[in-house]
């Protein structure tokens, strides 16, 4: 079995590392610490054909497959973290469900504006009270004439302070098959985007706010029934979520390497201290590890879709690989991996969003443990019959 990567995605990936490291690397820390979206550098990335890479060529994406899009979203990360969050949104999450499911008029409205960098979709799915149990969302849509009425609110959403468009879960009838989404453009009457709130990783979102929102049927993505196929976008999800995941853990190992190899104390440098060693030894196992878990998820998907244990796998062992690893890189390069002179404190509450986003790790361990056992365990009590 060959662990290297194919001639054509080791080519893709060396394209992908020359345009970041010319054209990102400068001003990384600096995007870093800012809310805001660069968008200069989306619709640069739109030209460098990195948005909508696994896009048919006739929805105007480049007719790529999954593995070249979690290759261009760890390349980008190592040259610049905030331009990854570009990649993965032109690529993965709502945009990916919106290509998947929207009506030829639909995509006519908007994605053109989408793959060209000028605009981006937001999710709309938490609620106060729904977080991992989304289906308990209250959001809810109810029939008017030739449209919705729209009522309930949305928390967590991605660059929701600036997006255009949002896809919005909202409930038609009860249960789960009551479920479906629509299509909300932002200055609609009845939909109001709340102020920003932060993020430990200082990223900024916004409540969202429908009262009396009334939207046309041909704003409707899926109608009642379409949870199971509007969730089932999550296992390529968690993909983006655990390419950036590991690609900072990198990009960290790789800044505290440089800086055990030069920083000295007591009269040598810090990489001739076995303790030192010792810890990098052990972060190269731990990337190493969860990268192939990741590859091996990306490369099911090559033709047709990676399945829900490989992607809870992946994004649980990218997660930790990311997390444990900034941490101890942080901790190596002392006093100024704990500034924000440094990009490895921004990448540390970076990965931590991503333990919970997405699929928290807990629930990832619960579907695994689905695989293990051949079974189901649902997480809610029984009922009394």
């Amino acid at each position: 079995m060959d662990f290297r990567l194919s001639e054509e995605h080791q080519a893709f990936a060396d394209s992908v590392r020359r345009f970041a490291r010319d054209k990102l690397s400068a001003g990384a820390l600096a995007r870093a610490h800012s809310p805001r979206v660069p968008w200069d550098v989306n619709r640069m990335l739109a030209e460098q054909g990195l948005l909508g890479i696994t896009f048919a060529e006739e929805d105007g994406g480049q007719g790529g497959t999954l593995m070249h899009a979690v290759l261009a979203i760890q390349e980008v990360a190592l040259a610049c973290p905030k331009s990854a969050d570009l990649v993965q949104a032109g690529n993965f999450g709502p945009i990916r469900t919106f290509v998947e499911y929207a009506s030829t008029g639909q995509k006519a409205r908007h994605l053109p504006d989408l793959l060209a960098g000028r605009k981006l979709i937001a999710l709309g799915m938490s609620e106060p009270d729904a977080g991992s149990a989304v289906t308990e969302l209250k959001t809810s849509a109810r029939p008017d004439g030739d449209g919705y009425v729209v009522n309930g609110s949305k928390v967590f959403s991605t660059h929701s302070p600036e997006a255009d468009l949002f896809l919005v879960y909202v409930r038609f009838g009860p249960g789960v098959g009551g479920i479906g989404s629509i299509l909300v453009e932002r200055g609609m009457p009845g939909f109001v985007v709340g102020q920003p709130a932060r993020f430990m990783s200082g990223e900024e979102w916004c409540q969202l706010y429908f009262e009396d929102c009334r939207i046309p049927a041909q704003d409707v993505l899926l109608g009642a029934g379409g949870f199971k196929k509007q969730i089932s976008g999550f296992n390529i999800e968690r993909l983006g979520n655990a390419s950036r995941a590991l690609a900072l853990g990198r990009l960290c190992f790789d800044v505290a390497r440089e800086h055990a190899l030069t920083r000295r104390q007591f009269g040598r440098a810090l990489c001739e201290f076995q303790g030192i060693q010792w810890k990098f030894a052990d972060m190269a196992l731990k990337l190493e590890s969860a990268q192939l878990l990741l590859y091996k998820a990306a490369l099911e998907g090559e033709h047709g879709l990676p399945s829900a244990h490989a992607t809870a796998m992946a994004k649980l062992a990218c997660n930790q690989a990311g997390w444990e690893v900034a941490n101890e890189a942080l901790q190596v390069m002392g006093g100024i991996g704990y500034s924000q002179e440094s990009i490895v404190e921004y990448c540390l509450r970076r990965i931590r969003g991503w333990m919970i986003a997405g699929g928290s790790i807990e629930m990832l361990r619960n579907r695994i443990a689905e695989s293990v056992f051949d079974r189901t365990f649902p997480q809610r009590p029984l009922s009394a019959a």
